[in-house]
């Protein structure tokens, strides 16, 4: 009778044991790698301006497996290898994003801890409105006109269908914040918005149904952006654009980056110093406050109160800024 083999927690029956691939110090060459810049975000899949010595190339790109959970927006500067052709069927790997400059946010409510970056490295955000139909919005324009100044964006008021209706409204309640307001109806000349755009990465952001598409297709005659009607029953416009796309402007140059429309802006992200430090004039002054001042109305020895007793400040500057103050320090508001 053969002995009996009791096998034990030891004995790996002569296996050789289970072992992890061999760790290397060796890491990917990415020297070689295309610096480009996403102009577009689908399912995963991202497309990349490319222009250098190897020419003009739009590229489809996946992100590589090292950048872990690391977001890619439009509007990032990105080093992408592999397929860099941009021939059908054909995908390069973005292997890095590089720092951003600048980051346009939102949350979906005020009580939303989750940050949603929406566009990345533009350095300016024009805020679209219709002056009827749909009619404006106070309460969004303003909370918009926060997220940019906590951004570090400078602010463009773009006023559409003034054959419907008059701007006059909207041009008093927005001059104490010293922001360029274009007022555009159908058939104007685009002169003046075309200037303030050149040389700029601009992000365009507003309700649907405002005419946000349509001022695109004027600025880019190429980009054929989907233009939606506004519901005659509930005044809203339906969203025609889907996904942010980054559109190159002709002559002399610059970046248009048109988005989906937005029916809220949560600011649960902003506080008050981001937005005070774009107010140049407002933080050098707010520097004399009591500690722990908060800059509003009711606030006691407020050195902006005072500023404006001197002459030094004009009151519906100051105005403009505690309308700014009281959007994300009270209960939201959409309209």
């Amino acid at each position: 009778m053969s002995p009996r083999y009791d096998r034990d927690e030891h004995d790996d029956f002569g296996r050789p044991a289970r072992r992890s691939r061999p760790r290397t110090k060796d890491r990917p060459d990415y020297s070689k790698a295309e610096d480009g810049l996403v102009i577009t975000v689908d399912r995963g899949r991202y497309t990349v301006d490319l222009d250098n010595e190897a020419g003009h190339r739009r590229v489809l790109a996946t992100k590589a497996r090292q950048l872990g959970r690391k977001g890619v927006i439009v509007g990032d500067r990105v080093r992408v290898v592999g397929d860099t052709t941009g021939a059908p069927g054909t995908l390069g790997r973005i292997v890095e994003v590089v720092a951003r400059e600048t980051v346009l946010r939102r949350t979906a409510d005020d009580d939303d801890p989750f940050e949603r970056p929406i566009v990345a490295n533009a350095d300016q955000l024009a805020i679209v409105t219709a002056l009827a139909d749909p009619p404006p919005r106070m309460g969004m324009i303003d909370r918009i006109l926060v997220a940019g100044f906590d951004a570090g964006l400078t602010p463009l008021l773009v006023l559409t269908k003034a054959d419907l209706a008059s701007p006059d409204e909207l041009l008093a309640a927005y001059a104490g914040l010293d922001v360029d307001v274009i007022v555009v109806a159908p058939d104007t000349d685009l002169g003046d918005l075309r200037a303030l755009l050149a040389g700029h990465r601009t992000v365009f952001v507003g309700h649907s149904g405002v005419g946000k598409s349509t001022l695109v297709n004027a600025l880019i005659p190429d980009a054929r952006r989907a233009i939606g009607h506004v519901n005659e029953v509930t005044g809203r416009g339906r969203h025609t654009s889907t996904s942010a796309i980054a559109l190159e402007l002709p002559t002399p140059g610059g970046w248009v980056i048109d988005t989906p429309g937005v029916r809220s802006f949560g600011l649960s992200h902003v506080t008050t110093e981001t937005v005070l430090a774009a107010f140049d004039d407002l933080a050098a002054l707010a520097s004399e406050c009591p500690r722990g001042c908060r800059h509003g109305s009711t606030a006691p020895e407020c050195a902006l109160d005072e500023a404006v007793a001197r002459g030094e400040l004009r009151p519906e500057r100051l105005e403009s800024f505690r309308r700014m103050e009281k959007v994300w320090t009270s209960p939201a508001s959409w309209e």
